[in-house]
């Protein structure tokens, strides 16, 4: 006799959805009935779970991702994009001829006039490559041959919520997958006891004007929710309920456990929901975990050479330093994405006090962790990402003088960097004008990034899509996106 609620699961079925849910098993068994071995490992050591059956499409160059999202937007031109020619400029107006009628925010569209702001930090070059680093940044100026710099990225948005969702989830509305998500899903887990996709937030060490980031940055969307990532807190247990309640062993946990798997199975064959057995991989993961993640994030047993690597602020919980030197222990450990977010680079004003606070956040740290994969031997497997939403403007919003000035929001022109995993070293690409205004020579838009990273990890970003709604959704999303090529090892 047919359970009742089956019947009813049967009856809200549609035959979209069931050839949906079932493409992955249909696949799976044509696979066999060829003698052929299920997902593609290309050399790959570590063992892949979950993921789609026919991914990656080709022999990846990146394993994994540690994406480093300055929250806020850091300023091109007074980190990495150097402008000499300004110097001469000092407040005088952006000519129309450069900002041609673009759009401005709300923070400078009632000003009378753009006053030209030159960086007051002084530039050399490093390296092999040449590339020109402020002051700011002295330590991260000695891996800049491990380093290629994009000075062309380019964005619509021009306002926080949507950039930083676009750059996320390749679209400004929220509610899509993000990257890290997509790459779970496509590309599935390389270790049994740790999530695929992980996320931590750094605590800057001047908080003047923090950006509000919440969860959705992180979301599944419209995904099995499994692939969201799983947040790590910065101080106290990692995870919530990660350990057990006083006087609750763990063979009782087991016990627990062990019922809970035997009701849900009970479910499983009455209802043929497959997000049940989903349910209880989940569960057996979270019990995995509560060995796994305190051994992950206890860095008591790390040498002191680390923290000369990585500098004092690694000892201390939440700071970027010690964010960094977990994401490296995560990868090491073979977790898929490490998503990490450093806040309060939005300089309206201040940028004198302010961005030196903020580099020095940073320096030490990206230096150390450049300098510790590549000892290890993960930065070739490895790809760093670094960077923010969009750029800041040459003109200073508020008041200015040589020592201090603030910068808007720019989106027609910023700077990434990329390390590892693919990318080609000591390079630079893109170009701006000289008022770091508008890109002059091959840019770069979010769609190419997507696209690029994907590329980098083995994935064809046209066939890497999710049914949703009667929509082939993908990362790049509908318009053209192209590999960049040139940047790539």
């Amino acid at each position: 006799m047919i359970h009742p609620l089956f019947e009813e699961y049967v009856r809200s079925e549609t035959r979209r959805q069931f050839f949906r849910r079932g493409g992955n098993a249909v696949g799976l068994a044509a696979l066999a009935s060829l003698g052929l071995p299920v997902g593609q490992s290309f050399g790959e050591d570590a063992p892949v779970t979950g993921g789609l059956p026919m991914l990656p499409h080709f022999a990846p160059k990146a394993k994994r991702v540690i994406y480093m999202h300055m929250v806020g937007g850091p300023s091109q031109m007074d980190l990495f994009d150097y402008k000499p020619q300004m110097n001469d400029w000092y407040d005088k107006d952006l000519p129309e001829s450069i900002r041609n009628g673009q759009r401005l925010t709300t923070m400078t569209s009632g000003q009378s006039r753009f006053p030209i702001a030159p960086s007051k930090y002084k530039f050399a070059q490093y390296g092999q490559s040449g590339m020109w680093v402020s002051e700011l940044l002295p330590e991260t100026a000695k891996v800049v041959d491990d380093m290629c710099f994009v000075r062309s990225m380019h964005t619509e948005a021009i306002n926080h919520e949507p950039a930083i969702t676009y750059m996320q989830t390749g679209n400004m509305v929220t509610g899509r997958p993000c990257m890290g998500a997509w790459v779970s899903y496509g590309l599935g887990s390389m270790n049994n006891n740790l999530p695929t996709f992980v996320v931590l937030v750094a605590q800057p060490s001047n908080t003047e004007q923090i950006q509000a980031i919440s969860a959705r940055l992180w979301s599944s969307g419209v995904l099995p929710g499994e692939h969201a990532g799983v947040s790590f807190r910065s101080s106290g247990d990692p995870i919530l309920y990660i350990n057990n309640p006083a006087g609750v062993p763990m063979d009782v946990r087991r016990k627990t456990l062990d019922g809970l798997k035997q009701l849900n199975e009970m479910n499983f064959r009455a209802v043929g929901d497959p997000e049940i057995h989903t349910r209880i991989q989940q569960y057996e993961l979270a019990f995995r975990m509560q060995s796994s993640v305190p051994e992950l994030t206890s860095i008591a047993n790390e040498p002191e050479s680390t923290f000369e690597l990585y500098g004092e602020d690694a000892k201390k919980p939440g700071t970027y330093a010690n964010t960094v030197l977990l994401a490296r222990r995560m990868v090491e450990r073979d977790v898929r994405f490490v998503q990490v977010y450093l806040n309060n680079w939005d300089h309206h004003g201040n940028v004198a006090k302010r961005l030196p606070s903020q580099c020095k956040d940073v320096d030490r740290a990206t230096y150390g962790l450049i300098t510790d994969l590549k000892a290890r031997g993960l930065l070739d497997s490895t790809l760093l990402i670094w960077g923010g939403e969009f750029g800041r403007t040459i003109y200073s919003q508020g008041g200015l003088t040589k020592d201090n000035y603030g910068r808007d929001h720019h989106p027609r022109c910023f700077t990434m960097w990329m390390a590892g995993g693919g990318i080609k070293p000591g390079m630079i690409y893109g170009e701006t004008d000289d008022f770091s205004y508008n890109i002059v020579k091959d840019p770069v838009h979010i769609r190419d990034f997507h696209a690029t990273v994907l590329h980098l990890l083995g994935v064809d970003h046209e066939r890497f899509t999710f049914k949703n709604q009667g929509l082939d959704l993908k990362l790049t999303g509908v318009e053209p996106a192209r590999i960049v090529k040139e940047i790539l090892a």
